[in-house]
């Protein structure tokens, strides 16, 4: 019996699997989820956890301690999923480069850097019409003066402790369990070369980089939507040997006063008094557009509170497909103050509108006549008749007295 099933169940293996099955699940699962054929950042993930899950259970000794301790005992980068790079793993599986990168299996290029993510604000008007803003970043380039080795030509050494990579692995047993971690190099403490100070790049100091000001022009699309991405590929972080990351900005929408947004439609609350909802009327909306919407109201149609009517072709533009959305209006109907007019106007009113309807109470039914008042949260809220009822079966603790048993004698 396991302890955790998921490296199997990313291979699509039973924990029972021979080295063989293990392989073959590997192979099915990778080829699916490779980069190279599969672009997107969801399978880039997948395809790491992938070769991560393989790097342990194709090794006897670390699928021994996960089948026992699960994934806390592989503690360290290296000893569980993803410590390996999955590229190299890869490679190593299927010989030579990446199935998928080339003719003759050429080797894949750089290992991608990271990517740079910033929201973008934006409000419903500006995702209507569309938006363009200028952004300045501060992003981290090679060095022009040495051309990012650090130092002059030929004087800098690839470093013999950590082999370049600028880190190295130490393994550690502890009891039953081992332990493995990556641990910059002392020697050239992470650069992974070794430069004379003399020989060092004086615009850089030594470090292959610099920091540079970038201005982005970033295009908000009419009909963009809340959390869409805009990508500049290959604007990130620049390193040596690394694949420069894409800067990747999110559109966040804002709240609108007025409207709201639901897809492609907009919804519209729309409040207008009691004599345009009897009698008919217009009033007008201020679409994000910035133009004006007269609304009719035809006499003889009753406008209810709560109804939602449609004007079609008035909501968001739909991106790519063309044409635009919907706009809901959603009405609320505000009627008049108290003691608004006259009794006899009241009265004008009891005959034009439609009479009432006859109440069924039996002819022989008791009635109580009682007084409305107005509402008080404090007075009348759940809260505080609980709070009153529990009041009051407190003090009938208090005043109440013992019963008393009588003995017939």
């Amino acid at each position: 019996m396991v302890k955790d099933t998921k490296l199997y169940d990313l291979l699509g293996v039973q924990p029972t699997a021979s080295e063989s099955e293990i392989k073959k699940g590997y192979r099915k699962a990778a080829l699916k989820y490779h980069p190279d054929k599969n672009p997107s950042e969801e399978a880039h993930e997948k395809f790491k956890e992938i070769s991560g899950a393989y790097e342990v259970l194709s090794d006897s000794q670390k699928r021994e301690i996960y089948d026992q301790y699960g994934l806390e005992g592989l503690q360290g980068g290296a000893g569980g999923p993803g410590g390996m790079n999955a590229d190299d793993l890869f490679s190593q599986f299927f010989g030579g480069g990446g199935m998928f990168g080339g003719a003759g299996g050429a080797p894949r290029g750089p290992q991608k850097g990271a990517d740079m993510k910033h929201p973008i604000s934006a409000t419903l008007e500006q995702l209507y019409k569309g938006r363009t803003a200028k952004l300045a970043l501060n992003k981290t380039v090679l060095c022009k003066a040495c051309e990012g080795r650090g130092g002059k030509e030929g004087a800098v050494k690839k470093c013999t402790g950590c082999s370049g990579r600028g880190f190295k692995f130490i393994t550690r047993q502890m009891g039953p369990m081992i332990q493995r971690f990556q641990a910059e190099c002392d020697q050239c403490h992470g650069s992974g070369d070794i430069i004379d100070p003399k020989d060092r790049c004086t615009a850089c100091n030594g470090n292959k980089t610099t920091s540079e000001r970038k201005i982005l022009e970033v295009h908000i699309d009419p009909g963009m939507k809340d959390g869409q991405r805009i990508v500049f590929r290959g604007e990130g972080d620049q390193a040596p040997g690394i694949q420069p990351g894409d800067i990747i900005f999110i559109v966040d929408e804002k709240p609108h006063e007025h409207f709201k947004r639901s897809g492609d439609d907009l919804v519209y609350e729309a409040e207008i008094d009691l004599v345009t909802a009897l009698t008919g009327g217009d009033f007008h909306i201020k679409h994000l557009s910035g133009e004006y919407l007269k609304v009719s109201i035809i006499p003889g149609e009753i406008i209810s509170p709560g109804e939602l009517k449609v004007i079609e072709g008035k909501g968001m533009p739909i991106p790519k497909v063309g044409g635009f959305g919907n706009l809901f209006v959603k009405f609320s109907v505000k009627f008049p103050e108290n003691n608004f007019t006259t009794e006899e106007n009241l009265k004008k009113l009891q005959e034009i509108l439609p009479q009432k309807r006859e109440e069924d109470v039996p002819k022989d039914a008791e009635i109580d006549d009682v007084v409305l008042t107005d509402y008080s949260d404090a007075k009348h809220s759940k809260s505080q008749r609980s709070r009153r009822a529990h009041h009051d079966d407190y003090d009938d603790e208090d005043d109440g007295q013992p019963g008393v048993q009588c003995a017939s004698q």
